[in-house]
């Protein structure tokens, strides 16, 4: 987590995604995505007391002008970046949070998030030891120095981490995992403690060993790790108040490109590597790394976070290099927030800023906590993708979680992204085109008052009436 709170991220990322909104026309390619005049247009609505709710089916007519100024315009034509899919992290406290739910209440918590028919959560996060969302602070191999990893043990992840996950892949066997360390052990780092502090370069082909025995150990459990990032927010150490480690650029360069890509190599591990796990105003590190034929030959992928700077910033490292491959890793709500069951505008503008600028996956912060935003044993106050009170076990949905409906439900994995262009105050809009050959457009009206806009593919177009804060679902064949 970045010292900034959650709460300032979601005015900084509602900012940035206003700022996000990319003008791409091309009528020409336009017009091989027409849809057919006789078909209709599905609508799914959250808005006052509608959560993902079905509203009247529109229909296709003929466009015959109107106001440039509310017409969205879809260029089916041209394809952006594909959609690896939508999810949030299994930590320990929320993997927690999960086991101590009746079986019954549990299980329908699980379906609900993970089934494909419902949220079909599909892409999630773990953690390479503990993060500041746990009940304790814990790596695999703590005490004194054991560069051989003698002692390396994941019997701590036995007990609820595992079982959730394995539970959920059950549920949905496409379910993409990527895992993420905080800290490296203890006596890897200057200060021989997780909190805070850097690691010792001495250290770097044992921590390349620790990934390899913990995605071994893993995959004997059951639970095949997809990727991985080298480091949680390389640049902080969080002032030593929960697990972190600074990992500067040329250590980062030296670990992945000489000991963590070649050790995967060398054990005939296929987990792709993901690099920075951090924030948008890294764009030049990024570019620094990918530039690095070391890094380069083991890793395209740059993991981002939003708590500074703007996601057009993700631009800059795709112009300078265009093989490489973009995600969304973390992001979650404040508990204290008031708005916390009803922001889905705001996360909405965030997920489209998002997308509109290249990622390919959404992964949001913790899937469960309870109501105070346990457990923790950091000093920042998150609120789960949904809060399940820790006597009652009631489940709470947050706006996070109905936004990510809006996209979830209905944006399949590999999909791609589609130029949707038009600015419209207080309007934030998002295509997409399934592997069906179904598309998606999803509108987001921040304002407080209602508003109509006009869909338009290429002559085709529909009038779409949009309450105030409200999500919009389209989606149509």
């Amino acid at each position: 987590m970045s010292t900034r709170t959650r709460r300032d991220f979601l005015k900084i990322a509602t900012v940035a995604a206003a700022a996000s909104r990319v003008t791409i026309s091309s009528p020409a390619l336009a017009a091989a995505a027409a849809p057919v005049g006789a078909g209709g247009i599905d609508v799914r609505v959250t808005t006052g007391e509608k959560r993902y709710g079905a509203a009247e089916r529109l229909r296709w007519s003929p466009a015959s002008g109107g106001a440039e100024a509310s017409r969205i315009t879809i260029d089916g034509g041209k394809t952006l970046q594909p959609v690896l899919g939508f999810g949030a992290a299994f930590t320990d406290a929320a993997c927690y949070m999960f086991s101590q739910m009746p079986e019954p209440e549990r299980e329908a918590l699980l379906e609900d998030l993970f089934d494909p028919k419902e949220m079909g959560l599909s892409v999630c996060r773990t953690c390479v030891g503990s993060s500041d969302y746990a009940r304790s602070l814990y790596s695999y191999d703590e005490g004194e120095p054991d560069p051989e990893l003698k002692r390396f043990s994941i019997d701590h992840d036995k007990a609820y981490i595992l079982p959730t996950i394995r539970r959920a892949r059950k549920i949905n066997p496409d379910l993409f995992l990527l895992a993420s360390p905080w800290s490296p052990p203890g006596w890897m780092k200057d200060n021989n403690t997780m909190l805070g502090g850097t690691i010792r370069g001495r250290y770097l082909d044992a921590y390349a060993s620790y990934f390899v025995k913990f995605l071994q150990a893993y995959r004997a459990e059951g639970v095949e790790v997809n990727a991985i990032s080298s480091q949680n927010e390389v640049d902080t150490d969080q002032d030593s108040r929960m697990p972190a480690c600074l990992f500067p650029q040329e250590v980062e360069v030296k670990f992945v490109g000489q000991s963590l890509g070649p050790a995967l190599e060398k054990a005939g591990l296929k987990t792709k590597i993901w690099l920075i796990d951090h924030n948008y105003n890294l764009w030049g590190r990024a570019i620094a790394m990918l530039d690095d034929p070391t890094v380069n030959k083991y890793s395209k992928a740059i993991a981002w976070h939003g708590y500074v700077g703007q996601p057009e910033w993700m631009q800059k490292v795709a112009a300078a290099h265009p093989e490489a491959e973009m995600y969304w890793t973390e992001g979650g709500p404040d508990i204290t927030d008031p708005a916390y069951r009803v922001d889905w505008t705001k996360w909405s503008r965030t997920f489209t800023g998002v997308l509109r600028n290249g990622t390919r996956c959404i992964i949001g912060w913790n899937l469960v906590l309870d109501e105070n935003g346990k457990p923790n044993i950091g000093p920042f106050p998150c609120g789960g993708l949904v809060t399940v009170h820790s006597q009652t076990h009631e489940v709470t949905r947050s706006g996070q979680y109905w936004a990510f409906a809006h996209y979830s439900r209905a944006i399949r994995r590999q999909a791609v992204v589609i130029p949707s262009s038009g600015t419209i105050a207080d309007v934030d809009h998002v295509a997409a085109r399934n592997p069906d050959g179904s598309y998606v457009l999803v509108l987001t009206h921040s304002g407080a008052e209602p508003r109509t806009v006009r869909v338009q593919v290429a002559d085709q177009a529909a009038e779409v009436a949009l309450p105030a804060d409200s999500l919009t679902t389209l989606t149509w064949s």
